[in-house]
């Protein structure tokens, strides 16, 4: 885990949060709480995108903001931040709400500690790939920033299975001068074959 990762809790009941944060430190993990939903979310987007990481364990049924507002409105914001689940009793319908909304998982009261563990760290895994494979995708989008429309435009017949004599004469320039282009698109894209621009190419559609 990176030193920027936290797991969020939040509860409106203090007792709840107190203990879902001295359950997670003592695995070693970082951990922060807060009252409410909106409360978390005003904390959260002031915090860096760059340091977002971690995952959020919230409770479902709170006063104000519910846990699944708080997931919608995390949506809406662009905000892809793991989420687990703790409800009540009579709450199983809406923790199988939130997991078809993309959540992580969901405990029902009273939770195993061990299986919250679990799951929190696998959350906290899924969220460093997520990031990583975020970070691989701006690579290259800053990559095919750096192109000219030109080689744009012939990294776009590349990527369709065109060979070079067929470009030019679509562009109506010799099969040297496609060459060339070629060999810059696959120079600043950093790739080594056509099979891996063109996974690139896909990425980003």
């Amino acid at each position: 885990m990176t030193k920027h990762t936290t797991v969020f809790i939040v509860d409106d009941d203090d007792s709840v949060r107190d203990s879902l944060c001295w359950l997670v430190e003592s695995v070693g993990l970082k951990a922060q709480s807060y009252e409410s939903a909106p409360t978390f979310l005003h904390a959260f987007c002031q915090i860096d995108a760059r340091n977002r990481s971690g995952c959020l364990v919230s409770d479902i049924r709170m006063q104000g903001m519910s846990g699944l507002e708080l997931q919608l409105q995390l949506r809406e914001r662009g905000i892809q931040l793991p989420m687990i689940f703790i409800t009540g009793y009579g709450d199983v319908s809406m923790a199988v709400q939130a997991m078809k909304a993309g959540a992580v998982d969901f405990f029902t009261k009273p939770v195993n500690d061990q299986a919250l563990i679990e799951s929190i760290q696998r959350a906290l895994s899924q969220e460093i790939e997520v990031a990583a494979q975020r970070g691989q995708l701006e690579q290259i989008q800053a990559r095919l920033a750096s192109l000219t429309p030109r080689e744009r435009e012939v990294l776009g017949k590349v990527a369709d299975g065109k060979l070079n004599k067929v470009i030019a004469a679509e562009l109506n320039v010799s099969s040297k001068t496609i060459e060339a282009h070629r060999a810059k698109v696959m120079a600043k894209m950093s790739a080594h074959t056509v099979a891996e621009l063109v996974r690139m190419v896909v990425r980003v559609e």
